[in-house]
């Protein structure tokens, strides 16, 4: 009996020490010892704005508002490593790690607000989401910057407040030349989108 129970308490003992090895070799991106570097925070955050854009939790404003707020860190980024040689010191990090922050808690709360985009079952709708999933997509790859997507969402913004304005002067409904205007502004964002996302520049 006595023997049993040691090799019961040896058993527990080793579960107990193993376990927490194991969480921290399938989360080591958490862990204090490891965090995520600079570049892969801020990757995270862009590949958190593109879900939010593709499954529409973020509209077009708050996409292009997130997007400045990242091209201005990563402007700040650039200017600090100017600097000092291309490095970051401990300082610049905590700066800019404080920024990410505040950035990460604005994302969420644009995702998680009343706040969402509707396209609707209909052509000009329909326009609109393809629009969003190929700034979506072009913000996961890495083919827009920050910048970038900041000034493609102005340009869907300002489509969307037109189509807005139209649909209230006609009874909620859009004529005819309201639709063939709306798409050919659309077209000239869709060359805007292909454009930018083509053009060599890409998120370091």
């Amino acid at each position: 009996m006595k023997i049993n129970a040691l090799i019961l308490s040896g058993a527990a003992l080793v579960v107990l020490n193993v376990a927490p090895v194991f969480a921290q070799q399938t989360d080591t991106s958490s862990t204090p010892s490891n965090p995520p570097t600079i570049n892969q925070r801020k990757e995270n955050q862009q590949d958190r704005i593109a879900n939010g854009v593709q499954s529409g939790q973020l509209t077009a404003g708050e996409t292009k508002n997130l997007e400045t707020k990242e091209a201005g860190i990563n402007k700040e980024e650039s200017g600090m490593r100017a600097e000092d040689n291309g490095h970051l010191t401990a300082a610049d990090r905590s700066a800019i790690n404080g920024q990410q922050n505040h950035l990460s808690n604005q994302i969420y709360q644009d995702k998680h607000n009343a706040n969402t985009a509707h396209y609707g079952n209909n052509e000009v709708g329909q326009r609109r989401q393809n629009q969003q999933d190929r700034i979506a997509q072009g913000i996961r790859s890495g083919q827009l910057t920050a910048g970038e997507t900041a000034k493609l969402e102005r340009q869907q913004q300002s489509i969307n407040h037109e189509d807005a304005s139209m649909r209230a002067a006609n009874g909620g409904k859009l004529t005819a030349g309201d639709k063939a205007a709306l798409n050919q502004r659309q077209n000239n964002a869709s060359k805007n989108i292909y454009a930018k996302k083509h053009n060599g520049r890409t998120q370091k």
